[in-house]
C-alpha cells in the first residue's frame, strides 16, 4: 500500500441533496427566469382599466357604474324577496318569471355594454404621425408673414353630404367621419354617442345596441316593479287599513319610492335614445346639431337610411365591427442599437414606441482592408497600398 497515490475524484450532488451549493448550475436558482411577454393593453395609453387579461375594457372612473349595478341588485333583490311570494300565491306565478327574465337582460346588457370596447381608434404610429404632420407642415421650411398655415381638417363627401374630419392632436389622426375625442377616457372613438359615467364606459359603434337594449329593458324593468309593489301594497290594504299594510311590508315601500323617482328620467332616455335611433343620429350630433336646417336649406343626415325601420335596422341589426385595439397583443421589443439608428449625414433618428428623439451619432469608417494586386482590376479602381 506504501508508495501508492490516491486522488479524490470531486462528484456532482445531486439537486435535492443538502450539500448541493444553492448557486450551482443544476441548482433551480441558478436557472435563467423565463420573462413573462408584455401585453399591448398593460401600456395602452388610454385613460381606462383593463380586466381579465385585457378582455375586459372600461373606463377609470367606474365608482357610479358599482352604484348603478348595486341599486339594480338590492331593488330587485328586495322584490324577489318580499313581494314576489306574496304576488305569486295570491295573484299569478308568471310574476316572479317575468321578473327573472327582466332582470337577467337588463344585467346582461348592462355588462355588455360596460364590458366591452366601444370603438376605440388606435393612436397614430411615430411614421404615420410623422407622415401627417409632413403633409400639413408649412411648405418651403420657413413661413412668409403673410402666410397662414393650412387649416388641420380634410373634407370628405358621404352620400352628397360633405363632411370635414378634424385633426386630433391626442392621437395624431384625422377622425374618420361620427367620431370623437373622449376627454375622460382619452381615446377617439368610433360612432361617439357620449361618455356614461352609469356605465362606466364611453357609448360608441361596437356598444351602442346594448346601450339602447339596457335602458329599454330597464325602463320596463321599473315600471314592472312599480306596478307590483303598488298592486302588493293594495292588495294588503284591502285586508287591513293602508297604514298597516305599508308596515307589514316596509321593502315594498323602499321599492316604490326608488322606483318612482328612477322610472322619470329612465323613460325620458329611453324616449330620446329611440328617437335617435329611428333617425340614426348620435348624442353628440344632435347636441352639437350637424344636421339640423338651422345650418342651411342643404344640410340633410347623410347615414339616414331613409325610413324609420331602415334606421333601426342599420343600428340595432347590423354585424358588430370587430375592435381595433388589439388589446391582448404581445408588445413587441425594442430593436437592436444597430436598427434602432439610421444613419444620415451623420445625424441619427432614433424612433421608439412613442416618439422620434433626434440623436446625434457619429460614423466611423473601419480602416480600409489591404487587397492583394490582380491583373483584371478596371482602370479606375484604386488599389490601396501598405
Amino acid at each position: 500500500m506504501k508508495g501508492r497515490d490516491y486522488c479524490v475524484v470531486p462528484t456532482a450532488d445531486p439537486p435535492g441533496s443538502a450539500s448541493a451549493s444553492p448557486l450551482s448550475p443544476s441548482s433551480p436558482a441558478a436557472l435563467p427566469k423565463k420573462k413573462m411577454p408584455q401585453r399591448k393593453w398593460e401600456v395602452h395609453p388610454g385613460r381606462n382599466k383593463f380586466h381579465c387579461n385585457g378582455r375586459i375594457m372600461m373606463a377609470r372612473q367606474t365608482g357610479i357604474f358599482y352604484f348603478t349595478v348595486a341599486l339594480i341588485v338590492v331593488t330587485c333583490g328586495l322584490f324577489f324577496g318580499f313581494d314576489c311570494p306574496y304576488l305569486a300565491v295570491n295573484l299569478t306565478p308568471a310574476i316572479p318569471v317575468i321578473g327573472i327574465v327582466l332582470f337577467v337582460f337588463t344585467m346582461s346588457t348592462l355588462l355588455r355594454t360596460s364590458f366591452s370596447d366601444p370603438g376605440v381608434i388606435p393612436r397614430a404610429t411615430p411614421d404615420e404621425a410623422a407622415d401627417i404632420e409632413r403633409q400639413i407642415e408649412v411648405p418651403n421650411g420657413q413661413p412668409s408673414p403673410s402666410y397662414r398655415p393650412p387649416p388641420r381638417q380634410k373634407e370628405v363627401v358621404v352620400n352628397g353630404q360633405t363632411i370635414k374630419l378634424k385633426y386630433c392632436f391626442t392621437c395624431k389622426i384625422f377622425r374618420p367621419p361620427r367620431a370623437s375625442h373622449c376627454s375622460i377616457c382619452d381615446n377617439c372613438v368610433e360612432r361617439f354617442d357620449h361618455h356614461c359615467p352609469w356605465v362606466g364606459n364611453c357609448v360608441g359603434k361596437r356598444n351602442y345596441r346594448y346601450f339602447y337594449m339596457f335602458i329599454l329593458s330597464l325602463a320596463l324593468l321599473c315600471v314592472f316593479l312599480f306596478a307590483c309593489v303598488i298592486t302588493h301594497i293594495i292588495m294588503r290594504s284591502q285586508k287591513a287599513n293602508f297604514l298597516k299594510a305599508m308596515q307589514q311590508s316596509p321593502a315594498s315601500v323602499l321599492e316604490a319610492v326608488v322606483c318612482f323617482f328612477s322610472v322619470w328620467s329612465i323613460l325620458g332616455l329611453a324616449g330620446f335614445h329611440t328617437y335617435l335611433t329611428t333617425s340614426n343620429q348620435t348624442t353628440n350630433e344632435d347636441i352639437k346639431g350637424s344636421w339640423s336646417s338651422k345650418r342651411g336649406r342643404d344640410n340633410y343626415n347623410p347615414y339616414s337610411q331613409g325610413g324609420i325601420v331602415k334606421n333601426c335596422f342599420a343600428v340595432l341589426c347590423g354585424p358588430t365591427t370587430p375592435s381595433l385595439l388589439d388589446r391582448r397583443g404581445v408588445v413587441e421589443p425594442d430593436p437592436t442599437p444597430q436598427q434602432y439608428t439610421m444613419q444620415m449625414n451623420g445625424t441619427g433618428v432614433r424612433l421608439g414606441n412613442y416618439g422620434a428623439i433626434p440623436t446625434q451619432t457619429t460614423t466611423v469608417q473601419p480602416p480600409a482592408q489591404p487587397q492583394q494586386e490582380t491583373s483584371d482590376t478596371s482602370p479606375n479602381e484604386e488599389i490601396p497600398t501598405s
